[in-house]
């Protein structure tokens, strides 16, 4: 196995161009791709969930061209995909699998959906049950409820206001992934029916959600939204390309160096997103803030800078910034106090069981953890373990958070540091610009 060995840091500062988010980077694409008219995509991310992405709608037929480093133009197709059949390969990419699968569930051909171990364990089934409630036909090719998946052309009845007689709505929970949710929304507009979604438990992640409705409302589909209960897609909605659309830079990623900025002195600003950005996951800088760290924030940059006083011990909920709640438990070593982050169950069924790997992880370097189904108790210690091997399990945000730890002055071994790829090729070279 590959590993990096990161030696002792103890300051950070300077300035982090940001790569786009994968977020707002593949919800573009697809948008792009379903609308009629040709958009020209600038600051796109670049790694390997963008690749498949972009894999997948050449496959599918969609006139996609790259024209600079980072920027592509995507021919619309209208509402449909032109490729009828294809067999898809989409790794461990949740944010092309399940849109995909939804928007593939109403293109009208036949489809095969897969992907690497792993993502043959994160669940479906959710989103699975609400498109079939749609007319869409979807069977699972291995374990219920699980990709791989085979999709059909869909039986729509074109009579219908609403695609559930008598109910009137789609049922979906969103207490799993936001991600199925994000998809039904994104593939409605394909039906040409009003339809309505009611969801059926608590939804996680909302700030994901309010970046689905601002894509698609920037591509001409307004989503009306009853709280987080009840969503409605209008009838005849389709997507018009905007022309030219920017992706902000990724604000998980930001928290990394954020973090270091906080750690390491500062200051230290990350550039790409700021006080407007439409991620959720900005709201990382407010629990830094909440901990002591100095914030300031620009319309397009954030910029972090260490307290004067040690780092506060948090008991916090992080259910509205899953992703980037991880690179507060590596900050909980440094805290003055026991630390909670709670609200956290999604962490199970992400790249991998983040709550157990973090957990494990953490233990390596000394730490005291204690973990439940959704939640994690960080006990620090006075002084870290040195050249503690941390694994990642093919989980990006498991190597960078942890870069972290050296922060607490000693070397720390990351096994497969590759696996940023998924989001971040270039992190760790980008890491040893800002820190000594």
């Amino acid at each position: 196995m590959e590993f990096l060995d990161l030696t002792p840091v103890s300051r950070a500062q300077g300035t982090v161009q940001l790569p786009g988010s994968k977020s707002i980077s593949n919800r573009t694409l697809l948008l792009a791709a379903l609308a009629k008219g040709t958009t020209e995509i600038r600051d796109l991310l670049k790694s390997d969930d963008t690749d498949r992405m972009l894999e997948a709608l050449s496959a599918l037929d969609v006139s996609v061209t790259k024209t600079g480093e980072n920027d592509y133009v995507v021919v619309g197709t209208g509402g449909s995909f032109p490729g009828k059949e294809a067999d898809l390969f989409l790794g461990n990419a949740g944010t092309a699998f399940r849109p995909l699968t939804a928007a593939l569930a109403f293109s009208g051909g036949t489809y095969k959906l897969h992907g690497v171990p792993r993502m043959h364990e994160r669940p479906i089934g959710d989103l699975v049950d609400a498109l079939r409630q749609v007319g869409a036909d979807i069977s699972y090719l291995g374990q219920e409820g699980f990709p791989p998946l085979l999709i059909k052309p869909a039986k729509l009845d074109p009579t219908l206001t609403l695609p559930l007689p008598g109910e009137g709505s789609i049922k979906i929970r969103g207490d799993v992934s936001s991600q199925f949710l994000t998809a039904l929304l994104m593939a409605l507009p394909m039906t040409g029916q009003e339809t309505r979604i009611e969801m059926v438990s608590e939804l996680i992640s909302k700030p994901y959600i309010e970046i689905t409705l601002k894509l698609m409302a920037q591509f001409g589909v307004n989503v009306q939204r009853d709280g987080w209960e009840r969503f409605t897609v209008p009838a005849a909605a389709g997507y018009q390309s905007p022309g030219r659309v920017f992706v902000e830079g990724d604000a998980s990623s930001a928290s990394y160096f954020l973090a270091a900025g906080a750690l390491g002195g500062g200051p230290l600003r990350v550039q790409g997103v700021g006080a407007n950005s439409i991620q959720g996951d900005v709201a990382f800088a407010d629990a830094l803030e909440a901990i002591g760290v100095k914030i300031i924030k620009g319309e397009n940059w954030i910029e972090a800078s260490a307290p004067s006083s040690p780092l506060k011990a948090f008991d916090r909920d992080f259910n509205h910034i899953p992703d980037a709640a991880m690179t507060l438990a590596v900050v909980a070593l440094f805290c003055d106090g026991p630390s909670r982050l709670t609200n956290i169950a999604s962490w199970r069924v992400k790249e991998t069981d983040r709550i157990s790997a973090m957990a494990t992880e953490l233990r390596k370097l000394g730490a005291i953890v204690e973990e439940g189904e959704d939640w994690l108790r960080i006990t620090p210690v006075e002084k870290l373990i040195p050249n503690a091997a941390i694994d990642t399990y093919d989980d990006h945000r498991m190597a960078m958070c942890f870069s972290l730890a050296t922060f607490g002055g000693v070397p720390v071994r990351i096994n497969d540091p590759k696996c940023t790829a998924k989001t971040f090729p270039t992190y760790f070279d980008v890491f040893k610009t800002v820190v000594n």
